[in-house]
């Protein structure tokens, strides 16, 4: 099976997303930026997960037994943050789009 190479760069997510919104709107900008931003923060804890594995061994005196990553929690709050940010961008419609492409 081939893999599939879901990393695109932010710099194309960037270009999608600001050909999509309205670019007058400073909040729409602002958001697009955030968006950005935490795929960043993301994709770096990605890394150090994998380069660590997923689970670390803890040793607290006699005691040692398996925890998961510290990382991978804060990676699902990234992940929301990003569905809470896709689902608040007022994205424009393809006419609206259209119409901008005319005015310029």
């Amino acid at each position: 099976m081939k893999k599939i190479n879901v990393n695109v760069s932010t710099d194309k997510v960037k270009d999608y997303l600001m050909s999509r919104i309205d670019n007058t709107n400073p909040v729409e900008v602002e958001k697009v930026g955030r968006y950005i931003k935490h795929i960043e923060m993301y994709r770096k804890m990605d890394a150090k997960v994998k380069k660590e594995g997923v689970s670390t061994l803890i040793e607290n005196g006699a005691q040692k037994y398996i925890k998961a990553h510290p990382l991978l929690s804060e990676m699902n709050k990234i992940n929301a943050s990003l569905l809470s940010l896709e689902k608040s961008f007022n994205f424009l419609e393809d006419d609206e789009k259209d119409e901008e492409i005319e005015l310029i």
